[in-house]
């Protein structure tokens, strides 16, 4: 959640979330480049996820500073609210109210697996799914959709 100002390293710490919430009026910036240097902390590598290639370089050779509503255009944020932290914490609810195997198992796809190619992507979707199906987490998360009560997941990590 960002509220307030992402400048140079909270730019680049915001970018390691998987969903940024943000207020419309929040301050964006890669302003290494007014002190002479270069973004670091991986943002370079990380930024090239969200905007072209020519959006980056405006942003990290200017240091322009822009709002929540740009960076939302730009894609370096996913939702625009007034309460970002409030709103954030909602979404962070639903998400560990599924079976935290599933999640991992997702988020372990979708990162290894987004910029490679199709062949190892469903391979790995096919793997994963074996360890998931027929699994405690995965039986109860059946159960409970039959039964329709809140399931109670165990989170073996």
């Amino acid at each position: 959640a960002i509220h307030g100002v992402a400048l140079g390293g909270g730019f680049q710490i915001a970018m390691g979330a998987d969903i940024r919430f943000s207020t419309p009026d929040a301050k964006f910036s890669l302003m290494e480049m007014r002190w002479g240097l270069i973004p670091d902390m991986s943002v370079t590598q990380t930024i090239r996820d969200f905007v072209p290639m020519d959006v980056a370089k405006e942003l990290i050779f200017t240091g322009k500073v822009i709002k929540g509503e740009e960076a939302a255009r730009l894609n370096l944020v996913t939702h625009i609210c007034e309460k970002p932290l409030e709103e954030a914490m909602d979404l962070a609810r639903e998400i560990a109210s599924k079976s935290p195997d599933a999640v991992r198992a997702a988020k372990k796809l979708i990162n290894e697996v987004w910029h490679g190619d199709s062949a190892r992507g469903l391979m790995m979707e096919s793997e994963l799914m074996m360890t998931l199906m027929g699994s405690p987490n995965q039986l109860e998360a059946v159960n409970a959709n039959f039964t329709k009560q809140s399931p109670k997941f165990i989170d073996p990590v």
